[in-house]
Order: structure tokens, then C-alpha cells, then sequence
């Protein structure tokens, strides 16, 4: 069964300019998930796109969340990367769940929303304490909406509090994290296939 997989790089800086930690993440989890059978499609960096604020699948001229969200829409699994600012997920990140909403209101004659049968994983990198919180927080917003939730789905790094030293820079990745990857592609793999195969069956008609 072939399976696809898109990431979300929600990173406050556009492309062409200084690396960013949370690419370095989402490179290693898509390598990961290559491994387990699973071709990451693209990297999308929103922030060099305009998606506006809202709660709607579209709101109006320049709105860059509809092609998104039809992109997102059509893999089967999601990898969410996010950066940690101030203790939790960076304002791009919580733009893109608040958009997520309107799924809410999309629903299907069993009560589905788009995002039923389809897998999450978050990437998240910080200098600072925050990435159980900022997991929590997505995980949260994001299961609300219908996508699935994997075991041991988070995969993060953060160094030490008040220092400057990036994930971006490390020479070379901790093996604990390798390990967590490893872990959570390889469940990730499996559920989405499952549920390509078989999706929820929602409520009776």
C-alpha cells in the first residue's frame, strides 16, 4: 500500500534566509518515515505564505489556506513542526489549528470531518522548556478536529534554558532522539496504513 505524508514548517522564517532548526526536525522524521515506507511529499515553510486569520477553509482574496489545506488533505499523514516561543507552539502554528475549525463544520453523513483516517505527528525544537506543553497543545486541537494520534507521536529536542545553542547547530543528532523517531514513524506507518485500509466507520447513517 503506498502511503504520503506532507509536513507543516511553522518556523518564523521565510525561506533564503538563516536555517531553520524546525527543517532539520521535519528532515530527520521524513527520513524516518521513508524508511517505514512512507514518501514525504513536501515541506510546506508557512510563513512564506499568507494564510489569513479565521476559522473558515477560506477566508476571501489572498488567502493562502485553501491550497494548503487541499494539499494537506490529500496525504495520509501529517508532520507538524513547530518551533517553542515563550513555553508553546509559535502564533503560525496556532494559526493553522484555528483554520483546522472549519472541519468541525465539514463533516460527512457519518459525522467525519476531512481529517478522519488521517495520522499526525508533531516535530518540535526550543531553547527553552515548552515541548510537553506545546505537544499537549496540538495534540489537543488537533484530535478535536479528527486526525489520529499515534503512540509516542511527539518528536523533540530542546536544549537548556537561557543558552543559545539550536538544533539546527548540534553536530550530530542524540542518539534518544533518533530512537524517538524511530519509534514514532514506525507507529505512525502502521496506523495510517490501517486506517487507509479500513477508515472509522462514524456514527450510523
Amino acid at each position: 500500500m503506498s502511503l504520503t505524508a506532507i509536513a507543516l514548517n511553522a518556523t518564523l522564517k521565510r525561506s533564503g534566509g538563516e536555517p531553520s532548526s524546525t527543517d532539520r526536525m521535519i528532515g530527520l522524521i521524513g527520513a524516518a518515515l521513508g524508511k517505514a515506507g512512507v514518501q514525504l511529499t513536501e515541506t510546506i515553510r508557512l510563513a512564506d505564505h499568507d494564510t489569513k486569520p479565521g476559522v473558515s477553509s477560506d477566508e476571501g482574496e489572498g488567502d493562502a489556506w485553501p491550497g494548503i489545506r487541499a494539499r494537506i488533505l490529500a496525504a495520509d499523514l501529517l508532520v507538524f513542526g513547530t518551533p517553542i516561543w515563550m513555553g508553546q507552539p509559535c502564533s503560525i502554528a496556532k494559526r493553522v489549528c484555528e483554520r483546522m475549525d472549519a472541519f468541525l463544520s465539514e463533516t460527512d453523513q457519518q459525522g467525519r470531518t476531512p481529517a478522519y483516517g488521517k495520522v499526525v505527528l508533531v516535530g518540535i525544537v526550543g531553547n527553552e522548556d515548552g515541548a510537553h506543553h506545546s505537544s499537549a497543545e496540538l495534540f489537543q486541537a488537533l484530535n478535536d478536529v479528527g486526525w489520529t494520534v499515534a503512540p509516542a507521536a511527539a518528536c523533540y529536542w530542546v536544549g537548556e534554558a537561557m543558552h543559545k545553542k539550536n538544533f539546527k547547530d548540534l553536530p550530530e543528532v542524540p542518539k534518544v532522539i533518533c530512537e524517538t523517531i524511530a519509534m514514532a514513524t514506525a507507529n505512525a506507518a502502521h496506523l495510517a496504513g490501517a486506517l487507509k485500509a479500513a477508515n472509522y466507520p462514524g456514527r450510523p447513517a
